[in-house]
C-alpha cells in the first residue's frame, strides 16, 4: 500500500510543493502532488513532524514570559550590569551597524545604579538617546559625573559604529558593491536592434568599419554587402566575438514587454480565485476521443463531422458534481499533428485515450510526445473495453514500455479502464480529472484585462472572421477591444459551444467571438486593449512587424544565380501540380497543406499557389487560369458564377468534406501528369526454318519453339544474339489459312512490317507491352 502525496500534505500540515521538495532532498522520486510514497515512509514524516509541532508549542509557551520585560522599555533600561557594556564593546567592533532598539540604551560610565540619581545629567541625556539610533556617541559627552577614566574606554568603539548609523545595514559593504557592477558594465555591452539586422545597422552598433565586418563574415563563408540582412544567429556570433551582447526586439516586443513588466509587478496574489481545469483529449483516430466526449455532453458529436472524422478543434464546457470543466476535441488525423500540439499547450490536464483492441498506434505515441513535452501528467484512458479482442493487461504492458505505468502497476499514470458507448467508469475516469484538478490548485485572476489563446478561426457567412478562444485570465465582455497578433475586434457578441449568447466569460471559458479584421491564426495570443482606437494601433505595428520578418525571410531565402539556373533547369525537367486551397476554417486550411508537404515525389512537384478560408471566388478561378491551377474545396461552397467562368477558362474545381479522399483525389492528379510507364511480357518464339517469297517480298516459314505466337503483337527479329529489326507481327499463317495464333510445335509462316531480312536459324521473339500506372 502506498499514500498520495497531497493526502499525506493534509495530515502533516504542509503546502504540497514543500513536501515535494522535502521529498525529493531525502531522495525520494517524485513529480505530482498525485505520486505516492510507502506506508513506512508516510508514517515516519508524520511521526517527525508531530514531534517537531509538539517542541514547537512548548517553545511558544515558554518564550513569551521571558521577554516581556525587554519588550517594555523602563528608566532601568539606561542603567547596564559590566556584563553588558562588554557586549556593547564587541558589537560595535563589529562591520555591520547595529539597528535602532526599542529601549535605547545609554552607555553611561560603569558605576552604580544610584549615581545615575541626580537630576542634573538627567534631563540632558534622555532627549539626545531618542534622536540618534546609536546611543555611544551622544550618551558620552552628556553624561557627567564623577567616573571620568571610564569615558576613555566608552568614546573608543563609537568611531567605528557611528559613520554606519546613518548609513543602514548596507553602509558597511558599500565600497564592494559599488566596484563589482562598474566593472560588469565595462566588460559586457549590450545593443538592441530590430530585425531586419542590416550589416550597416550592425557595424555602426558595435563602432566597427563595414568593410571589416563584411571581410570578417567572408571568412564565416557568408558573401554580404553593406545593405545585406543577416540571419539572428549570425549576427548573433559576430557580435559575441567582440564581448557584446545583441538582443534583437521583434517589432511589437517592447510595448508586449513594458506591459508583462507592469503586470508582473502588481502582486495579484489577492485577486486570484479558483478556475475550472481545461483538458484535452488526445489519441489515435477513431479510438473513441468524440465519442468519449460525446457521451459527457450527452450529444452526438460525432455524427455531424463528416466521416465520423473530428475536423476541427471543439472546445466545450460541462459540469460535474457541481465543478466546471472544458473540454478540447482536437482532431486524431495524421494531418492534424500541429493542431493536436496547440490543444496540449493550453491544457491543465491531458487524457491520452487508447482503445483496448489496438493498443498504442503511431499517433497515440504522438500524442503521448505532446503531453510530455507541454509538462502535463497524463491521465490514460483505456477504450473499447467491450469489444472483441480487448486486452487491458497489453495496453498497461504498452504503458509500462513507454515510461509511464500505471498505479496500480506500481507507477503514477491514472490509468482508467471506459467504455465511451455504453459510459462504463466515465464517472470514475471525470472523478480522476476533478482530483487531478483539485491537485493543480487551478486559479486565475479574473479582475485583469482579458487575455487567452485562439483554439480555431475561420469565415463564417454573414458574421465575417470569427475565432473560438480560451480565456486564460481576466474576464472576457462584450464591448470589450481586443488584439490578437495583426488582427483586432471589438467583441459585438459572445457566443458559447450551443451558440448561446453571452455576456461574459471568465477564465478557462471557451467561447466564440465575431467581428474580427481578419482570421486569427490558431494558437495565437490575444489580449484586451483599453479601446478600440488602441487595438487597431497595436494591430498595424504587429502588421509592420509580421511584413517585415516575412521580407527579412525572402531575403534570407532568396537563391543565387547558380541556384536560379540549376532551379530553372529543374522546373524544365519536373512537372509541377499546382494547387489553390479554400476551407472552411484556419486550422483546416493549415492541416490540408501539412499534410500535402507529406506527399514525397521526384517525379512531380506539389505547389500550394495560395490558400485561404471562405467560399471559391472568381478572383480565385482567375488566377488559376493563369497559371495552370486546379483549386480544392473543403467544406465550401462557390459564389455565383464561378462554375460558368472555370467551365470557361477551363479550371479543374473538386470539392471534399473529408481530407482521406482529398488527400487521395490530390495524389491520383499527380499521377495523371506523369508520362505512361510500359512494360514487356515475353508470350513465344518461333526459329526461322525456311525463306521464301512472296508478293511484297520474303516471307519467315518459322518452328515455335516456345509458348505462343500471336497476329499483330509485336515481335523483335534475333541473329546472332543481337536485334535486327523490332516490329509488329503483320501476317501469320498456317498452311494457307490466316490464323490468329500458333502454339509451340506448330510450323507457321509469319511477316514482320516493312522486313524482307530473314535468314536461317533467326528467332523471333514476341512478347506484349502493357501499360502500368506509374508512381510517385
Amino acid at each position: 500500500m502506498s499514500v498520495r502525496i497531497y493526502q499525506l500534505s493534509k495530515e502533516i500540515g504542509m503546502d504540497n510543493s514543500e513536501l515535494l521538495e522535502l521529498l525529493r532532498e531525502r531522495g525520494f522520486q517524485v513529480k505530482s502532488a498525485s505520486s505516492t510514497v510507502d506506508n513506512i515512509s508516510a508514517e515516519s514524516l508524520k511521526e517527525e513532524f508531530a514531534k517537531k509541532s509538539a517542541d514547537t508549542a512548548k517553545t511558544e509557551t515558554s518564550e513569551p514570559a521571558e521577554e516581556k520585560p525587554v519588550a517594555v522599555p523602563s528608566v532601568n533600561a539606561f542603567v547596564r550590569t559590566k556584563e553588558q557594556i562588554e557586549e556593547e564593546k564587541e558589537t560595535a567592533k563589529e562591520p555591520v551597524a547595529t539597528k535602532a532598539a526599542p529601549p535605547p540604551p545609554a552607555s553611561p560610565p560603569p558605576s552604580a545604579p544610584k549615581e545615575m540619581a541626580p537630576p542634573s545629567p538627567g534631563p540632558v541625556s534622555p532627549p539626545a538617546v531618542s534622536k540618534a539610533p546609536v546611543p555611544p556617541p551622544v550618551a558620552s559627552p552628556a553624561n557627567t559625573g564623577p567616573p571620568q577614566p571610564a569615558a576613555p574606554s566608552q568614546a573608543a568603539p563609537p568611531p567605528v559604529a557611528a559613520p554606519s548609523a546613518p548609513a543602514g545595514v548596507g553602509a558597511p559593504v558599500s565600497p564592494a558593491s559599488a566596484n563589482d557592477p562598474a566593472e560588469k558594465t565595462e566588460e559586457i555591452r549590450t545593443i538592441t536592434l530590430k530585425p531586419p539586422i542590416v550589416v550597416r545597422d550592425l557595424a555602426t552598433e558595435l563602432g566597427v568599419k563595414p568593410f571589416k565586418l563584411i571581410s570578417e563574415l567572408m571568412e564565416m563563408g557568408i558573401f554580404a554587402s553593406i545593405n545585406q540582412s543577416l540571419k539572428e544567429d549570425v549576427a548573433s556570433k559576430i557580435a559575441e566575438k567582440r564581448g557584446v551582447v545583441l538582443e534583437i526586439r521583434h517589432r511589437g516586443e517592447g510595448a508586449k514587454a513594458k506591459k508583462k513588466q507592469e503586470v508582473k509587478e502588481v502582486d495579484e496574489t489577492a485577486f486570484l480565485e479558483g478556475r475550472p481545469a481545461v483538458v484535452c483529449i488526445l489519441g489515435h483516430v477513431d479510438h473513441g476521443k468524440t465519442s468519449l466526449l460525446d457521451y459527457i455532453r450527452k450529444e452526438n458529436v460525432a455524427s455531424s463531422e463528416a466521416g465520423g472524422i473530428t475536423q476541427h478543434i471543439g472546445a466545450y464546457q460541462v459540469s460535474h458534481n457541481d465543478n466546471k470543466i472544458t473540454f478540447l476535441d482536437t482532431p486524431g488525423h495524421a494531418a492534424f499533428n500541429a493542431m493536436r500540439a496547440r490543444g496540449a499547450d493550453v491544457t491543465d490536464v491531458a487524457i491520452l485515450i487508447v482503445a483496448a483492441d489496438d493498443g498504442f498506434m503511431p499517433q497515440t505515441d504522438e500524442a503521448l510526445k505532446f503531453i510530455q513535452k507541454s509538462g502535463v501528467q497524463p491521465i490514460v484512458a483505456i477504450n473499447k473495453i467491450d469489444t472483441p479482442g480487448a486486452d487491458i493487461d497489453k495496453v498497461k504492458t504498452q504503458m509500462q514500455e513507454r515510461g509511464i505505468p500505471s498505479e496500480d502497476w506500481g507507477g503514477e499514470t491514472i490509468a482508467v479502464p471506459i467504455s465511451a458507448l455504453k459510459g462504463d467508469g466515465i464517472d470514475e475516469l471525470m472523478d480522476m480529472i476533478q482530483l487531478q484538478a483539485e491537485v493543480l490548485e487551478l486559479k486565475a485572476n479574473p479582475k485583469k484585462p482579458a487575455e487567452g489563446v485562439v483554439i480555431e478561426g475561420q469565415v463564417e457567412v454573414g458574421r465575417g472572421a470569427t475565432a473560438t478562444v480560451i480565456v486564460q485570465g481576466g474576464t472576457l465582455k462584450v464591448g470589450d477591444a481586443l488584439v490578437c497578433g495583426p488582427n483586432h475586434t471589438k467583441v459585438k457578441a459572445l457566443f458559447n459551444e450551443y451558440g448561446k449568447s453571452l455576456k461574459n466569460a471568465p477564465p478557462s471559458t471557451p467561447v466564440r467571438i465575431i467581428g474580427w479584421s481578419g482570421v486569427p491564426d490558431c494558437g495565437a495570443i490575444f489580449h484586451a486593449a483599453k479601446n478600440e482606437k488602441v487595438a487597431k494601433r497595436e494591430a498595424e505595428e504587429n502588421l509592420v512587424g509580421v511584413r517585415a520578418d516575412q521580407k527579412a525571410d525572402a531575403e534570407d531565402r532568396m537563391p543565387t544565380s547558380q541556384e536560379k539556373l540549376f532551379a530553372a533547369i529543374a522546373a524544365t525537367q519536373k512537372k509541377t501540380l499546382r494547387l489553390i486551397i479554400k476551407g472552411d476554417t484556419y486550422g483546416s486550411v493549415e492541416a490540408i497543406e501539412s499534410a500535402l508537404k507529406e506527399i514525397k515525389s521526384d517525379k512531380v512537384a506539389l505547389d500550394v499557389v495560395r490558400s485561404g478560408i471562405g467560399v471559391v471566388s472568381k478572383s480565385d478561378v482567375q488566377k488559376a487560369s493563369a497559371g495552370g491551377t486546379e483549386i480544392i474545396g473543403f467544406n465550401v461552397k462557390t459564389e455565383n458564377g464561378v462554375q460558368a467562368l472555370a467551365k470557361h477558362h477551363a479550371v479543374k474545381i473538386t470539392y471534399h468534406q473529408i481530407i482521406y479522399e482529398l488527400l487521395d483525389r490530390v495524389r491520383e492528379d499527380m499521377v495523371e501528369m506523369l508520362d505512361p510507364e510500359y512494360e514487356e511480357n515475353k508470350i513465344g518464339a518461333a526459329e526461322v526454318r525456311a525463306v521464301f517469297p512472296i508478293a511484297k517480298g520474303f516471307a519467315a516459314g518459322c518452328l515455335v519453339v516456345e509458348g505462343r505466337v500471336v497476329a499483330k503483337q509485336h515481335a523483335r527479329l534475333i541473329r546472332n544474339g543481337k536485334t535486327v529489326a523490332e516490329r509488329k507481327i503483320d501476317a501469320l499463317r498456317r498452311v494457307k489459312d490466316d490464323v490468329k495464333e500458333v502454339r509451340a510445335g506448330t510450323e507457321c509462316g509469319m511477316h514482320l512490317t516493312n522486313t524482307n531480312d530473314y535468314q536461317v536459324g533467326d528467332i523471333i521473339e514476341v512478347y506484349e507491352i502493357h501499360e502500368i500506372r506509374p508512381e510517385l
